[in-house]
Parts: C-alpha cells; structure tokens; sequence
C-alpha cells in the first residue's frame, strides 16, 4: 500500500495554485507515495479533509507565508499534532527561510522548517521518515534532535530547475482553482531565485543571489502539453525576474508563435532588462501573447533608487513604458513610500512619477504600498541597529501586515495622503461604467491639482463597496 504525503496551503485572500506544494509533491516517487494537497483557499472544510488521511500518512507538509496565514497554519498544525502528536510536520516557504531556527524555538507543533529551494529536500525527507532514518544529515532544513535541541544544518545550493520532474498538476483541482479567479488562467514558474541586490528585498538572502531557469524547448513543451490537457487561456508566471536573459526570453516567444499555441501570458519585468530588448523583441512577446508586465520601479526619485541598488535608471522605466505603450501590453508599475529617512523631494517625485504613467496608457495602473521592514533584507537589519523592533515570534508574525498598513516612517498626514491620492488615481484612470465618467472627470481634477479635500466621492465609495482585507 502506498504511504499517504499530506501538503497543506493555508487560507488566503488569493487563489493563486499552490506552485510551492505542487513542486515538492511532483519529485515524489508516485509508485511509494500518495500525495494529498489540502488548500484552506478552497476546501470549505479542511480540517476534516485532512483527518480522513492522518492513519495512513507519513508526514504533513506546510507552506508558511509570513502574515496571517501563519494563523491558519499554526491552527492546523496544533489540531493535526492533537490527533496524531508522532507525526513530522514540516513546515517550509518564504518565512521559515528567513526564521528557520525561531519557528521551531516558538512552535513544539513544528518538528522541521525547511530553507530555500525545497524539492530534493523534502525529497529526502520523506524517504527518511519513510524508513525510519535520520535527517541529520539532510541539508536544508533546521529540526529539533533527540534532546529537544534544535539544529540547523548546513545550506542546499540552489539545483538547477531543468533536474526536477515535471510539476503534476493533477494533485490539484484545477478547474477549482479557474473557479475562484474567474479566469482560465495557469499559475506557472519557471525559474527561481534573482542575480540582483535590492536592499529592500529578501531574496538576496534566501538564494544568495542565485538564479536557475527551466530551458525553452523544455518550458514550452510543457506549456502545450497542460494547454492540451487543461485548456487555460493565460498563464501567469510567477518568476520573481521573468526577463533575466534576453535570449531565453524571446526562444521561449518564438517557439509559442511558432506552435500557434492560443493562450496569453504575463509576467515581471525589471526596467534594466525591458532597456536591453530590442523593439522587435517587444513585437516578438507581444505576438506570442504577452498581455501584462509588472514593472516594479519603487521610488520616482533616481537618488532614492541608487539608495535602494535597484540597479535601474529612471529612463529605462519610461523606455519601457513606451514600448508597452505601442505594444498593447498593460503594466502595473508598484512604487513603495515610507522608507526610512525618505526626503519630501523623494515623495514628491514619486507622486509626479506615478501621475505620469497613469497619464500614459489606460492599462497602466501604479499601486503604492508602504515600506515595512522585511526581515532578511539590508534596510531591515539597518533600521533595526538603529531601534526598530521586528515581531519576537512566530505568533507576533502572524499578525504583522506587511501590504495593507503603514510603517513607522509614514506619518497620519501623509498616510492620510496617499490614501485619498491612491483612491482617486484608481477611480480616475481605471475602466469605469459610464455611470461613473462625470466621477472619473474630478477625480482626474483632483490628481492633476492634488487637492483631496471634502472627498465625497471616497467616502460614497467606501459607504457601497466595503475593502478586501489583504494578508
């Protein structure tokens, strides 16, 4: 009989496939092992769902996303642990690569946190539990030993994406996943880690830099074998830098025209890369079905992009935007406010920045968060020399809400700013019904002038649409 492996997504506000589970489940022996994904997003009870599978499995396998879904994962594990308190849950993702050794310190329920690239760790993981042997050898990952003491063991080099199986996207539901995004649209990623050293960012920590792709004939051979077998009209790639090499980028293109495979796509772009095409490079993607790019610029102002080592100048983001522009293709260009010790000049310039882009394509669209420190980052580690205190534990970062809120460098009145401005950039330029183009006319007044005072509209809209809570 085959051993069951439970992976567990926790709940979430957004319905994107769980690539993480579906990598790590897909490298799995499938003659030795059933793998059974649970998603919080989309099983209304699974809890349940997981408890029909306990007697028979080997280990529970969770993706931790630092913010609140670390409280659906903290629930899940603690009921699981209740029911059968001998079995390993590991638990791996973006935050336990960053707290590998806390996690396990604030959280008896949690027996292994895995670091990085996790496909051959978990692999080997499994094999081990299966067997009733050791992973103190297993690189990768931190656990508790025979005394309750925790160790972290030595680091896995990234592996190149091209070893790994084929992801199985028949562990999921797919259809379920169309549902919920209202969309035929594939959740697909095809390289992993970033060559670059944005001191915003956590993932020169993570993977050190380090960058690994899946080759072209490869990716579009499967790209048409799921299109064939799941009919999705867009893909939506998940790579962190999508564009890092010119040539792979536009094989992949040329090879989608050439197979006339009928489906769009999208994906990231880093303003340096989009510089470094050519124009027929843009035609090229455009044609193979790019639809949208997200650009992600930050700041309008080039001294606090050379502050950030974005590595981008201010004319490539233009330069890219034009060509988008002439294309068809639709970008979202996110900026950050708040940085620690962030001049007015700075904010100034993003604000003209921001009015610009959206000035110049109705698919344009530039959405303003504010910076909180990241943990794993370079400015993070400087604010916190100079007094800023990170969430002590795995329950306190649980609550931290790193989208939706403000940072300590973000004063009420510019909070209160930029609240009214991204309001009335939203309503000003995005598609709206007829009902709403005289609204649309003072909105675009309202940007142009900056002037949010008595903002009736805002609160209309606030009174008839309530907000989405974002984790």
């Amino acid at each position: 009989m085959k051993k069951t492996i439970l992976l567990y997504n926790p709940k979430a506000v957004f319905f994107d496939m769980p690539l993480a589970l579906l990598a790590i489940g897909s490298v799995l022996d499938s003659e030795r092992y059933e793998v059974i994904i649970v998603d919080g997003r989309i099983d209304e009870h699974p809890l349940e769902t997981l408890k029909k599978h306990l007697e028979n499995a080997i280990c529970l396998g969770v993706t931790a996303l630092t913010g609140s879904p670390i409280k659906d994962a903290l629930f899940i594990s603690s009921e699981v642990k209740k029911i059968n308190k001998n079995l390993p849950i590991i638990w791996g993702g973006w935050h336990t690569s960053l707290f590998p050794e806390q996690t396990l310190h604030d959280e008896i329920n949690i027996d292994v946190t895995v670091q990085g690239q996790g496909e051959e760790t978990f692999k080997e993981l499994v094999d081990a539990f299966a067997n009733n042997n050791s992973i103190q050898d297993i690189k990768g990952i931190c656990y508790r030993n025979g005394s309750g003491q925790v160790v972290k063991n030595p680091p896995r080099t990234i592996q190149a994406m091209d070893t790994f199986s084929d992801v199985n996207y028949d562990l999921i539901d797919v259809e379920k996943y169309f549902e919920k995004k209202g969309r035929r649209q594939l959740d697909y990623i095809s390289s992993t880690g970033c060559h670059f050293r944005c001191t915003f960012c956590a993932d020169p920590f993570v993977y050190e830099r380090k960058w690994t792709a899946i080759s072209p004939e490869i990716m579009v051979n499967k790209l048409e074998e799921l299109h064939q077998k799941y009919h999705f009209t867009d893909v939506n790639l998940q790579d962190e830098t999508y564009f890092t090499f010119r040539n792979r980028v536009v094989e992949i293109a040329e090879k989608i025209i050439e197979r006339n495979l009928k489906f769009t796509w999208a994906a990231t772009m880093r303003a340096d890369q989009g510089a470094r095409l050519s124009e027929e490079d843009f035609e090229t993607c455009a044609k193979s079905g790019l639809r949208r790019l997200l650009i992600g610029v930050e700041s309008g102002s080039q001294e606090m992009m050379d502050w950030l080592k974005k590595d981008i100048k201010m004319e490539q983001v233009y330069l890219c935007a034009e060509r988008c522009k002439r294309h068809g293709i639709a970008v979202i260009f996110p900026f950050i406010v708040g940085f620690p010790d962030e001049t007015e000049q700075s904010v100034q310039s993003t604000v003209n920045m921001v009015k610009e882009l959206n000035e110049m394509h109705p698919e344009f669209s530039t959405p303003i968060f504010y910076f909180k420190p990241y943990p794993g980052s370079t400015i993070t580690d400087e604010v916190i020399k100079k007094g800023y205190v990170l969430p002590k534990s795995i329950h306190e970062w649980s609550d931290f809400d790193y989208i939706g809120s403000s940072g300590p460098w973000v004063s009420d009145e510019k909070y209160a700013f930029f609240e009214k401005f991204k309001f009335y950039l939203k309503l000003a330029y995005s598609n709206q019904k007829s009902i709403y183009k005289p609204l649309q006319m003072i909105a675009k007044w309202r940007c142009d002038q900056l002037f949010f005072g008595l903002p009736f509209e805002k609160k209309l809209f606030d009174w008839f649409f309530s907000k989405q809570q974002l984790s």
